[in-house]
């Protein structure tokens, strides 16, 4: 196993520590942030939606220390530090800065040898690789791919469906709507912001956004006739994203509902899809580490070949834990 430094230690970046300590994929090498480590180590801790962590934490002077093990801690205010000297191989950059070439770059030049976007690049040329777990890891080329975007959590939680119906049936064309928690973009109050339907308070309402989810998946599939629109609801975490696909013949939702399950234990998409035979609510899926989770009796179909699919997902942990994941995998 190679080193890993994580950027960014938020909600993202908290969760990918505790999705790798948790799956024994990597201690990190170092963490970094602008903010005060005691508050960060806090928040770690004990975090609103998920709990105590179940060790001691605890912060002797710049170390970060997690049952025992101590992380290196680098306030990155007055700049990066030197990832070369570390030795690091992958750093998890969860700033949501990185999304241009000229935002990851940086960790290139101070020497680490691959960045890891835990978001969607804005274009391809903005990074060498866009990579979703269980998905296309396959077309990994050490050699030449040294920014990669894992995209976004909906976008994992996306992709999954689309390559099985691809694979199973065909897609014609679709639309997807994503049911989504709230996040930090938006304001616990009526304040104004930059996007307007933000400016209300998102605790409190039911608000339209966009999602750039369908740009991504073009991305992986040039192809794909895909658009679609998301939802922000006052729940603190845990999302459902629908899929409506017209598909290139006729199909059943017997068989769309096997074809799902057998996807879940493939050698690709086990640990990353999974499947509910049970009515659940969004509860359920809260602390799941898959990114896409199959809600099979939601399964339906109209005159054979319009097919609806929807995927829960808890957008922190179920993307941050297959952020740590992805991580492992291009640090060997």
């Amino acid at each position: 196993m190679g080193n890993v430094a994580i950027q960014g230690f938020g909600r993202i970046g908290r969760s990918a520590l505790k999705g790798a300590l948790k799956h024994n994929l990597f201690s990190p090498v170092a963490i970094s942030d602008v903010k005060d480590l005691k508050t960060l180590a806090m928040l770690f801790e004990a975090d609103s939606n998920y709990g105590r962590w179940h060790e001691p934490v605890s912060v002797s002077g710049d170390k970060l220390i997690i049952g025992g093990r101590e992380i290196k801690y680098y306030n990155v205010a007055e700049g990066l530090p030197d990832w070369g000297a570390m030795g690091v191989d992958v750093v998890i950059d969860c700033t949501g800065r990185a999304t241009t070439r000229p935002g990851a770059q940086p960790h290139l030049d101070k020497g680490a040898k691959r960045v890891l976007i835990s978001a969607a690049s804005k274009t391809l040329q903005d990074a060498d690789a866009v990579l979703l777990p269980g998905i296309n890891t396959d077309t990994y080329k050490p050699d030449q791919h040294r920014i990669i975007s894992m995209a976004s959590c909906t976008t994992n939680a996306l992709a999954p469906v689309v390559k099985v119906l691809r694979d199973l049936v065909g897609i014609k064309s679709a639309f997807f709507s994503t049911v989504h928690a709230y996040t930090n973009t938006q304001s616990l109050t009526d304040q104004p912001m930059k996007d307007l339907r933000d400016s209300w308070a998102a605790a409190e309402n039911i608000i339209p956004s966009s999602s750039g989810a369908a740009k991504a998946l073009l991305f992986i599939w040039p192809d794909l006739k895909i658009t679609g629109k998301a939802y922000r609801v006052p729940t603190r975490t845990g999302s459902i994203a629908e899929v409506n696909a017209v598909v290139s013949r006729p199909i059943t939702a017997d068989e769309i509902k096997d074809a799902f399950r057998k996807a879940a234990q493939s050698s690709a998409l086990k640990g990353v899809m999974d499947v509910l035979e049970d009515e659940w609510a969004s509860t359920r899926i809260v602390g799941d580490s898959h990114s896409s989770i199959i809600d099979l009796p939601l399964v339906q179909v109209m005159d054979e070949t319009l097919v609806s699919v929807a995927a829960w997902y808890d957008n922190e942990m179920g993307y941050s834990t297959q952020l740590a994941h992805m991580a492992a995998f291009l640090s060997k």
